[in-house]
């Protein structure tokens, strides 16, 4: 059982290194994480070769030192004799060797050849090399440490789950360093001058020079680009130009707050919206459908700022429930700005709730299912509802993205210090540090979230598995 199953393994590394450097990026990136194990292979592959191309010219010289190899120059001399007289020219001693010979070498080399093919003795390339060596054992073991790496990524890239995961990971850190490129690029050429904004325009030419030394705005566009990247890379994005503040320090005291009131919010929606879409897909053209995704449209229409200060005046001013403002200590004061920017949320997954289970309950296996007379609870759970998770959970994901970047208004209706209001304060001045720290904590954290639904994806749908497995 165990030797079965080592040699599955083996069998799996040699085909996932095969299919991988047939890609450019993949094939670099394999020799680069077991550069010291392919070093050794290489040497390997050259002297067997190099004795592989000893036995045959061995072979050849065997055969031109025999009495074979004249008979070949003598027929191969009688043909070309042959052939000028038939066609009348003049026939060369020279000329008629030299041809003789070109044509016998070449016939003893295809001789050879076939010879050693007959003896299964070929050539090959060095990927049928290596992959020849990733079946041995005990090359596996020699080279297992100097090759660690190479092998963590060939073992990940075995399983289909982990290796889209992976694949995921990787377009995940590409979309954050496009993100980067793109939002400095913009703050870098605004006709916004920080060093005027902030120094005042009675401010002298020397000490909008300094400040602009002071933060390295001075410095080219691509040094800019590469201590920004290097700084949000490391955590370390330098200090804001007003109340020169640790711009990460900031970030870490704000970002929390938003993140959980965007997930309570978020927590909301889907207790409220999943099951406010189930009933008012089960009971289609109802009362019931009509109510709820009238409620529903309600939701979608209502503008956040305006039902941010209705709650204010109602639950706050005049009949004293909640507070007005947000405050750390006190988990009452959440309710409200949770409700208010978990509203247009519940009203999006509610609706596409309604319309993913229509679409699903018209599929010819749902009619397979009432047909072989299941109950139609299960048939509503179990295949309906699973079936109709993909766009919800999309929808989810792209919301929830929404929601970290679009709270700012919510939060400046109730004051809130998150990083919504924060990355609004510094945009007019531009702070640059500032809003990029924002900007592109906010990016990773929509890219964690994007992540997630795709794995999501993977777990909930089948047909997905299965294609992995397949791929």
């Amino acid at each position: 059982m165990n030797s079965a199953k080592g040699g599955e393994i083996k069998s799996r590394l040699g085909t996932t290194y095969g299919n991988l450097i047939a890609n450019t990026f993949f094939r670099f990136l394999v020799i680069l994480l077991g550069l010291p194990v392919h070093i050794v292979t290489v040497v390997l592959y050259k002297l067997k070769n190099s004795k592989l191309n000893q036995l045959l010219n061995e072979q050849i010289t065997a055969i031109k030192e025999s009495e074979q190899y004249e008979n070949l120059i003598k027929e191969y001399e009688e043909q070309y004799r042959s052939k000028k007289e038939f066609f009348q020219e003049e026939i060369k001693a020279s000329k008629m060797k030299q041809e003789a010979t070109k044509l016998a070498n070449e016939r003893v080399k295809k001789i050879v050849l076939e010879e050693f093919t007959m003896q299964k003795i070929q050539q090959m390339s060095y990927r049928k090399f290596f992959i020849d060596c990733l079946s041995s054992r005990t090359f596996l073991a020699i080279s297992f440490i100097p090759g660690i790496f190479m092998y963590l990524f060939l073992f990940t890239y075995c399983k289909p789950v982990i290796r889209y995961i992976f694949e995921r990971l990787w377009m995940t850190i590409f979309v954050i360093a496009l993100v980067t490129v793109f939002v400095f690029s913009i703050l870098y050429f605004s006709p916004s001058d920080p060093a005027a904004n902030i120094l005042g325009e009675s401010s002298t030419a020397e000490q909008r020079a300094e400040f602009n030394h002071q933060y390295g705005l001075d410095q080219p566009y691509w040094v800019q680009l590469w201590d920004t990247v290097k700084g949000i890379a490391t955590f370390n994005l330098g200090y804001s130009y007003t109340g020169n503040e640790d711009v990460i320090a900031s970030i870490a005291n704000k970002f929390p707050i938003t993140l959980t009131i965007a997930f309570w919010s978020l927590l909301m929606a889907i207790i409220l919206a999943i099951p406010v879409g189930m009933i008012s897909a089960a009971k289609r053209n109802s009362i019931w459908d009509y109510s709820l995704m009238f409620i529903a449209l309600i939701g979608l229409s209502i503008p956040n700022f305006w039902q941010g200060l209705l709650f204010i005046l109602n639950f706050s001013i005049k009949w004293h429930i909640l507070p007005a403002t947000y405050s750390p200590n006190d988990w009452l004061s959440m309710i409200m700005p949770v409700i208010v920017l978990g509203t247009g949320m519940t009203a999006s997954i509610a609706r596409m709730t309604r319309s993913s289970l229509l679409e699903v309950i018209n599929e010819d296996y749902i009619v397979t299912a009432k047909a072989k007379g299941l109950k139609p609870k299960r048939i509503f759970f179990n295949h309906a509802l699973r079936n109709a998770l993909i766009p919800i959970i999309t929808l989810i994901g792209l919301e929830f993205g929404g929601m970290l970047g679009g709270a700012a208004v919510t939060e400046k209706v109730f004051n809130i210090s998150g990083i919504g209001s924060y990355i609004v304060d510094k945009q007019f001045i531009p702070d640059i540090p500032a809003i990029l720290g924002g900007v592109i904590y906010v990016a990773i954290t929509i890219s964690i979230v994007n992540l997630v639904i795709d794995i999501l994806y993977a777990l909930v749908d089948p047909r997905i598995r299965s294609q992995l497995k397949s791929t």
